[in-house]
């Protein structure tokens, strides 16, 4: 990791001469959900002596360890102001690492999981960047306040104003976000109505996991001001393309050498590069249950729509589960997509990493490509090429996930057997729920 920008003088300094008032201490739970503690600025040097503590045993499947108080250690590095609050009295955030009384890593913080396995990359010789591309939904509010899944607005693929309705949403948010020192590399309407993208350039994988955690804050915040409700839900909708987050991958050398990238190769993809798809194919089950957490994260990996559906992969269609784009100049990156904006970033960075470096250690061999649309395959076609379908429901991801001794140790005991249990629980609430859908269906009929 490169050295703070910051040095905790500089923090104090900034904060009085920006008029800050507050500070936010921030962190993820399991699910990467952020939480914080407001503080006031008079404070902010006791927070950055590592001295705010706080009780993370209500916190749900986050606290479940907790004996005693949980202390934050701020990453210098993450301090911004948020420039839609109050210019007068001004907030600003810290994302901070959580330590136990004795000064020990607590072990539910997924944030030291991902540094765990970027400091093996690192150790290989290797910095691992990532590039996401989120996607995600404004709505109506209600008049009680309450979001809806109502968009008035029949906009598709890349429209323009006045057909997209929320052109001047998007440009708020990336003003925003670019005052905080985003590089926004791009913008735009998605396929379903109210559905958007915005995208931001890529870095090392904890800034960007902290990027992401920033960037929905800032993508709701700013929503909310223009009266509408944004979601990161993977599919409000049934009949419309889910929100996916496609994660585009890259591993540099220690020159700055991108080891993904061949001149040679028909696709511009190093043996290494085919070793680290392999790696991730090989975990892909355990892997899905981190990069699509949810109920609901199902009903978008479903044939039809533009998520993938099988475990294949391709430089030639964009059905496939592991695509390369094609490249420009000599940078190669790898494209995961089947991953949404609900996952905890910090477990899918560190999955992908992990499972790419076993296939780089164990020089694993990638299956031949697969170049057209899968789905539209028989059974029989898909079972001859041995083509592994992913998990159809979070139940069966969750099995894999439990399955895999490798994902589970890269994410720590504890981590893994609370997530694990969480899910659980939570698919069994979702079984015995009885839907408008079956109401429709089968209550007059029987």
């Amino acid at each position: 990791m490169s050295e703070n920008r910051y040095t905790k003088e500089d923090i104090i300094r900034l904060a009085e001469e920006e008029d800050v008032e507050f500070v936010r201490l921030q962190f993820p739970d399991i699910f990467g959900v952020l939480k914080n503690v407001a503080i006031t600025v008079s404070q902010l040097e006791k927070a950055l002596n590592n001295e705010c503590s706080f009780d993370g045993v209500s916190i749900n499947r986050y606290g479940e360890l907790a004996r005693t108080d949980l202390f934050l250690q701020p990453d210098l590095d993450t301090f911004e102001i948020f420039p839609w609050r109050p210019q007068q009295g001004k907030v600003a955030r810290l994302i901070c690492d959580v330590f136990n009384v004795d000064g020990t890593p607590y072990a539910a913080d997924t944030r030291m999981v991902l540094k765990k396995v970027v400091e093996k990359a690192k150790r290989m010789g290797y910095v691992f960047k990532v590039e996401p591309e989120c996607e995600f939904f404004l709505f109506h509010i209600d008049d009680g306040g309450m979001p809806t899944t109502l968009t008035y607005e029949q906009a598709g693929y890349f429209d323009v104003g006045p057909v997209d309705f929320a052109e001047n949403v998007r440009r708020d948010i990336v003003l925003n976000l670019e005052e905080m020192g985003f590089e926004v590399r791009s913008s735009h309407h998605e396929k379903a109505p109210g559905q958007h993208e915005i995208d931001f350039k890529y870095s090392d994988a904890l800034k960007t996991a902290d990027n992401l955690l920033t960037f929905k804050m800032t993508v709701k915040s700013i929503a909310k001001r223009h009266g509408l409700h944004a979601t990161f839900m993977p599919k409000p909708k049934s009949d419309v393309d889910g929100s996916g987050m496609h994660i585009n991958m890259s591993l540099w050398d220690e020159e700055g050498n991108d080891v993904f990238y061949n001149a040679n190769d028909e696709y511009k993809i190093s043996k290494k590069a085919r070793q680290f798809m392999a790696g991730i194919l090989s975990h892909i089950g355990a892997i899905t249950a981190l990069t699509n957490p949810l109920v609901n994260s199902y009903k978008r990996l479903v044939p039809g729509f533009e998520a993938p559906v099988y475990a294949t992969w391709s430089a030639k269609t964009i059905f496939a589960l592991l695509r390369v784009p094609a490249v420009m100049g000599t940078h190669t990156k790898l494209e995961l997509r089947s991953p949404d904006p609900t996952a905890n970033p910090y477990l899918a960075f560190a999955a992908c990493l992990a499972a790419g470096l076993d296939g780089i250690e164990k020089e694993l061999e990638l299956c031949p490509s697969v170049d057209v649309n899968v789905s539209a395959w028989t059974e029989e076609q898909r079972r001859t090429l041995d083509i592994e379908r992913l998990p159809k429901n979070m139940c069966e991801a969750i099995d894999a996930l439990e399955a895999d001794s490798f994902i589970t140790e890269m994410m720590g005991e504890s981590v893994a057997r609370q997530y694990i249990s969480a899910k659980r629980k939570e698919w069994d609430v979702y079984r015995r729920q009885v839907t408008e859908w079956e109401i429709k269906e089968y209550l007059n009929r029987y």
